[in-house]
């Protein structure tokens, strides 16, 4: 498989006749404040072995040029040895020393090393992304994550700026305006994982230290970043006590002192992910620096993050996975530890799981049910396939089923399993058999038809309750019964059953508590018998396993008439999520799932949840709702929205969350009138501060609806014009109801690719929004024609984003699905993860429509 792409099976070859020695990779971005300059310097000297002497190899390498290439001494052609993707060299020795010397070239698109130039202060700022194989933008490499090896650094860059890799700097000399960083050499790590951050950073320096089990001390010095117009608003000191607190977390289960020396986490502009966990040089997104009030959802948001990212350095980084199809080796466990880690690290967040149940899940659950799904240890043949992995499955359904895990061998044999796994296999890569190997050791369990049944097969199953009384109201039986979804595997669960019922003051409390294991199409639940029939009868109660639950008829209606009555935030969040699922599944009409909203959400104490039901009602209502009730559900939302509002307390979070839903509903007079009034200050809501991000919101509302003019949104720009300013400013000229709109923001990024990744972004949200169906539907036959073309021409970050952005999805009728189909049938030798992208909207696409027929009958 020639090219951009990578086969599993090239890496297979290579990897058994090449051991890499060490890489030393010097770059040169003195260039990077010019705009007009388009490259940077790179040579690259990698030493390797060959077990094969005279055998042939490649390295990777995306360039505009190659200026030279040497082997042992002998120079190589550029003309031949370099095709645009690779280097390939021939005559291998049994020791081998390569110079690739080239011009690489800045991104746009956050991969490989990309450029941002701040518009507050024209100042530059370098940083580097490279998952799954994006390191070869930068330097030559071999680019897979089995040939690991030492990397060092040396980046020369203007003299007022701060560089950072992964190791220490050990010298830095000045010359000519200019100044050179010299990098100590990392531990052996993959090239995915390297990293370069440079430019006038903002720096708040810290410390840690640990006295370990022998009695030394580890010290790690501590740095936090950010571009310098963001500086006013840098917590550091609330990300480095979350840092210190998962550090010590982390020491404590893992009994493997941090190898990487230093750890530094930068917040970067454009960035296309929420982080990466570079080993001593960690990026994040800089929306984590919160430029604006934000609610309590948000910080804990970010400390999930900075933990997830945290247990990489063990789960990821320290120990790799050989290919990419054991990406869940290091995902499902930093997402796991994430949540995991704001409770053991005893922060502040101690609503971690019920944000995992209500949200990490729904996007698992959302993943698992396309045709696409995948076993949680997937079958990844090339880099297309791996970069789509990146997804729910990988993550969340893995995080899920090893909380799963924890709970069926035991948090301490689970642990001590970590354990044995990070000595055993420090600086190395593994495979799914080396995981389950010492799991086994420290359980005594054989886990060979566990990880048969849950890493290996694909599909959500779903779990119903069966209850029958006698005539004085006690159960006789109570069965689960379950359904193997869309795969064909019945699982074995540990769940809890929870009844509950009304206490002395209406709240839905629970009065029993059955843990047991399902297995097979029906387990009856012996203790239940002869317990009076509760209220609701809730499965799966605390969130031990991985499924959708289901409601037998009595329950259903008690979540109808009380469901935030419920009084235990865990169990609540889990019937939110359940009445979701039943949505999306066409069991329950729209119209009732946005009834609910509006009757409990109100009482959600939980903000991160409440931020979901806004969003899945708005949702129900763009793209399940009959066509016919679309209209009144839509009014619905914005009268609640506005009523919880003004019912809301004085500056909460929950006022801050249900001023963005009014802003994301409002389509009335009343809704548009408070709109503009708040902008203007003509119009006020007790303790509602009108901040800089919230006045975006609120423009966007007036943007959709026709009322805001190239004037007032000129005029905000220049009010606020920041890299944020300038998004939102995009998305909301992409977001006006005209024809011209919605050419202008097409045109922005198809016809060209010189937009950055975040302001692609922007144009597409805009020009996108579900109540301009009617003007987008007018793309519906182009987007069909140009996918082959924009998958061959951009680079793959950008192309999902095209493919899966501008996908007709609010044009809820059969003649798009007809599109889809005949593009589908019609390509069946497209690219595989061209073709996925596409089958999982067209998927999306048939479930709204179910979800239509359900709503209208």
């Amino acid at each position: 498989m020639p090219g951009k792409n990578l086969s599993r099976d090239e890496a297979q070859q290579r990897a058994s006749i090449l051991a890499v020695d060490g890489y030393r990779v010097r770059l040169d971005v003195t260039s990077a404040p010019d705009p007009a300059a388009a490259t940077f310097r790179s040579t690259t000297t990698v030493a390797f072995r060959c077990a094969e002497p005279g055998a042939t190899a490649f390295l990777d390498l995306l360039a505009p040029t190659v200026r030279s290439v040497t082997l042992n001494g002998r120079a190589l052609d550029p003309a031949t040895a370099f095709d645009g993707a690779r280097v390939h060299v021939d005559g291998l020795a049994a020791d081998n020393v390569l110079v690739v010397d080239a011009d690489c070239a800045y991104s746009r698109t956050g991969e490989g090393l990309h450029r941002f130039t701040d518009p507050v202060d024209g100042e530059t700022y370098l940083y580097t992304h490279y998952e799954p194989a994006d390191a070869r933008r930068v330097f030559a490499t071999f680019e897979q994550p089995d040939l690991k090896a030492p990397f060092s650094f040396t980046v020369t860059a203007p003299a007022a700026w701060d560089v950072r890799s992964n190791a220490v700097h050990t010298e830095v000399t000045d010359e000519d305006g200019a100044r050179t960083w010299e990098f100590a050499p990392t531990q052996p790590i993959s090239t995915y994982l390297t990293a370069v951050v440079a430019g006038p950073y903002h720096v708040v320096r810290d410390h840690y230290s640990r006295t370990l089990a022998d009695g030394t001390v580890l010290e790690i010095p501590l740095a936090a970043l950010c571009r310098r117009s963001l500086a006013p608003y840098f917590d550091a000191d609330e990300i480095l006590g979350v840092t210190k607190a998962g550090l010590d977390f982390f020491h404590e289960q893992f009994d493997y002192p941090y190898p990487f020396g230093k750890y530094d986490q930068a917040f970067v502009p454009e960035y296309n992910i929420g982080a990466m966990e570079n080993p001593g040089c960690v990026t994040f997104r800089e929306e984590f620096v919160f430029r604006s009030k934000v609610t309590d959802a948000a910080y804990e948001g970010r400390a999930n993050v900075i933990l997830h990212e945290m247990a990489h350095m063990w789960f990821g980084d320290l120990v790799t996975m050989r290919w990419w199809d054991d990406l869940w080796l290091k995902e499902s466990f930093a997402d796991f530890m994430g949540s995991y880690g704001l409770i053991g690290a005893r922060t502040r967040y101690t609503s971690a799981w019920v944000t995992f149940a209500n949200q990490r899940k729904a996007w698992a659950y959302r993943q698992d049910q396309f045709p696409t799904t995948h076993p949680i240890t997937a079958d990844i043949r090339d880099l297309e396939d791996a970069k789509l992995n990146f997804d729910g499955i990988t993550y969340a359904k893995g995080a899920s089923v090893l909380k799963q895990l924890v709970a069926y061998v035991g948090s301490e044999a689970f642990f001590e399993g970590a354990r044995r796994y990070f000595k055993r296999h420090a600086f190395g890569n593994t495979e799914l058999g080396d995981l389950l190997g010492v799991l086994e050791e420290t359980s005594g369990r054989d886990l060979t038809a566990w990880a048969a049944a849950w890493l290996q097969t694909a599909g959500v199953n779903s779990l119903t309750p069966q209850v029958t009384v006698d005539a004085e109201g006690r159960i006789t039986e109570l069965a689960v019964l379950q359904d193997a979804g869309n795969g064909d595997v019945l699982r074995p669960h540990r769940i809890a059953v929870g009844l509950y019922d009304r206490d002395a003051d209406g709240a839905l409390v629970r009065t029993d508590r059955i843990e047991l294991d399902v297995t097979g199409a029906v387990t009856v639940v012996h203790a239940a018998i002869g317990r009076p029939r509760p209220a609701l009868v809730l499965l799966n109660d605390d969130d031990l396993t991985y499924c959708k639950i289901r409601f037998d008829a009595e329950s259903l209606e008690t979540l109808r008439t009380g469901l935030g009555d419920i009084q235990d935030e865990l169990a609540r969040a889990l019937a939110w999520s359940a009445v979701w699922n039943l949505t999306r599944d066409g069991l329950m009409p729209a119209r009732d799932y946005v009834a609910l909203v509006l009757r409990f959400a109100g009482q959600e104490s939980n903000i991160g949840v409440l931020q979901s039901l806004h969003a899945q009602a708005k949702g129900a209502v763009d793209l399940f709702a009959a066509p016919a009730r679309r209209g009144e559900g839509g009014r619905q939302l914005a009268d609640g929205a506005l009523r919880e509002l003004r019912a809301a307390a004085p500056g909460s979070d929950h006022q801050l969350a249900w001023a963005r839903f009014l802003a994301q509903t409002a389509n009335g007079s009343e809704h548009l009138g408070l709109v503009r009034g708040l902008l203007a200050g003509t119009a006020r809501i007790d303790g509602l501060d009108v901040d800089q991000e919230l006045r975006w919101s609120l423009w966007l509302a007036l943007a959709a609806a026709g009322q805001a003019s190239d004037e007032e949104l000129a005029g905000e720009l220049e009010a606020d014009n920041t890299a944020s300013g300038r998004r939102q400013y995009t998305q909301c000229l992409a977001a006006r109801p005209t024809p011209e709109a919605k050419a202008a923001a097409w045109s922005a990024v198809i016809d060209s690719d010189e937009l950055p990744n975040a302001l692609v972004e922007a144009n597409i949200a805009g020009f996108a929004l579900p109540a301009h169906r009617d003007l987008t539907a007018l793309y519906a036959a182009p987007y069909f024609k140009l996918l082959e073309r924009v998958w061959s021409e951009r680079t793959i970050e950008i192309a999902m984003r095209i493919v899966g952005g501008f996908f007709p999805q609010a044009e809820v009728n059969e003649a798009t699905l007809a599109e889809a189909d005949t593009w589908l049938d019609g390509h069946p030798d497209a690219a595989p993860a061209l073709r996925r992208l596409v089958l999982e909207r067209r998927d999306d696409l048939a479930r709204a429509l179910r979800a239509q027929a359900c709503d209208g009958v």
